[in-house]
């Protein structure tokens, strides 16, 4: 007994003395999938734990993520450092390190590549309109500019370009990164905002259009680290100084081209001589579909359950007239009207990223079906049914328990099963934060315009929202009485 206690205490102390995991994030394009998964790889050849959250979202959510400890590490860009984090233009990477120092975020040396913004055309397009340098758009008003919706909020974005370039009378609207490309291609948009290092700007044949003013800073590469963790900075390290232009956009071209993040990652560490063949293991597509459909099961089921026991009360205190009935509609409308993207990141600076923020923006969206149906099905409990169990005696919680619930319970089921669907459908949206599920492989698709991709998160979340369906119909039987359940002759 002595022997097994001390093994578990040597057990404990040797775990607690682990090292936790290093989690690298990056942000919903090609190039920041790869060096995050690059990154992942570094770690490893240096014996640390890392696992990588793929394509969270944009500078705030990454930024966000790291200052709270949710992430150890993230590829990012020094003219973005300057412009969007510190909101320094023009500070030098002395003045950045010091200030990042300050926040407890370390700077890593310079990756070897510049990724800075640009302006693409299909050549054609801009062959009959002789356009050839940015200044040259504001001579034809009326062009379809599609931005990244992150690019039309910067500080060094589509407000302070068009600005210095007297781009007023273009037409803008916001398209995915990866799906921009698509536009130009099918003629939808005529411009569109790129990465200097985009795979897709030779691919496609485009015409990369001059910053004649010389508006856009250098956009360094490198990877920000929390500064409790030197190991992690000293892993990542290995990598400043081996990747130029040509390097990492021949890299964007093959994860593009075969759709694999870490197969990229991979052939790059193989060419520093690493004994690291990969820097993630890729599943199969069994192994994936049970990971990701766990992880999008515990989002729905434990967001409903709080939703129920939540909305339930609130649906019997709304059945009854009266301001509070008006009151608590009105707070579940309103929620219910809120795009799904902007109360995930309202819920950040609460929960940080993941998981947690993911569960608390569907416990949101449930509430109102539940607690709506609740009202409604309690409400429909004939008067005279009230009156009668009045007369026998029966108390409130009585008439609820015995008489008004399973009587309203047809409609009760009903409302949870709306949530409980809706929810499947808007919890691949977790993706967006790190919260996985079947939303990622969808983000991923999206990163790189490729259906096949996108399918193998959106074809599983279909099937599961019918499966959680057929659940509630079986459910129905069970809880409903018989006699609400049969069907007029």
């Amino acid at each position: 007994m002595r022997a097994l206690l001390v093994a578990c205490l040597l057990a404990l102390s040797a775990w607690a003395m682990a090292e936790p995991t290093a989690v690298i994030g990056s942000k919903r394009f090609v190039e920041s999938y790869v060096l995050g998964e690059i990154a992942v790889g570094l770690c490893r050849e240096a014996k640390l734990q890392a696992e990588h959250k793929q394509g969270m979202g944009g500078t705030a959510v990454l930024w966000e993520a790291l200052k709270a400890g949710q992430i150890t590490a993230y590829p990012e860009y020094t003219g973005t450092i300057a412009e969007e984090i510190l909101k320094r233009p023009g500070a030098s990477r002395h003045e950045m390190a010091k200030e990042l120092r300050s926040m407890g975020v370390l700077l890593g040396d310079d990756l070897g590549f510049n990724n800075t913004y640009a302006f693409v055309m299909t050549k054609a397009r801009a062959k009959s309109l002789g356009v050839t340098k940015v200044s040259d758009l504001a001579q034809h008003p009326g062009l379809q500019v599609a931005l990244t919706p992150e690019f039309l909020e910067r500080s060094d974005g589509w407000k302070a370009v068009s600005d210095r370039y007297g781009l007023t009378g273009l037409q803008t609207k916001a398209v995915d990164h990866a799906l921009g490309y698509q536009s130009l291609v099918s003629g939808a948009a005529d411009v569109k905002d790129a990465y200097s290092t985009d795979a897709q700007i030779a691919d496609l044949d485009l015409a990369l259009l001059t910053d004649d003013l010389g508006f856009f800073p250098s956009y360094r590469a490198v990877y920000l680290v929390r500064a409790e963790r030197p190991d992690v900075m000293s892993a990542l390290g290995a990598a400043s100084g081996t990747l130029d232009e040509a390097a990492m956009t021949a890299l964007n071209a093959e994860a593009t081209r075969t759709e694999d993040f870490a197969g990229a990652a991979a052939d790059y560490l193989r060419s520093r001589g690493t004994k690291t063949t990969s820097s993630s293991t890729s599943p199969s597509l069994v192994q994936q579909t049970l990971t990701l459909g766990a992880q999008h099961l515990a989002m729905v089921g434990l967001s409903l359950a709080l939703a129920v026991l939540a909305a339930l009360p609130l649906g019997v205190a709304a059945s009854k007239p009266g301001p509070l009935s008006q009151l608590i509609l009105g707070v579940c409308g309103v929620i219910q009207t809120l795009p799904s993207i902007a109360v995930l990141l309202f819920l950040i600076p609460v929960f940080g990223i993941g998981f947690a923020p993911a569960v608390a923006a569907l416990f949101l969206y449930s509430l109102l079906p539940i607690i709506r149906n609740t009202a409604a099905g309690l409400q429909s409990v004939a008067p005279s049914l009230r009156e009668s169990a009045e007369a026998l005696g029966l108390g409130p919680w009585e008439r609820l328990r015995f008489i008004e619930a399973p009587l309203a319970s047809r409609t009760i089921v009903a409302g949870i099963k709306t949530a409980a669907v809706i929810n499947v459908g808007t919890a691949t949206l977790g993706a967006f934060i790190g919260a996985g599920g079947f939303g990622q492989p969808i983000v991923s698709g999206l990163a790189l315009n490729s259906v096949p991709v996108m399918m193998q998160g959106a074809v599983p979340a279909a099937v599961l929202a019918l499966l959680v369906q057929g659940a509630f119909e079986v459910l129905e039987r069970t809880v409903v009485p018989r006699g609400l359940r049969l069907k007029p002759r």
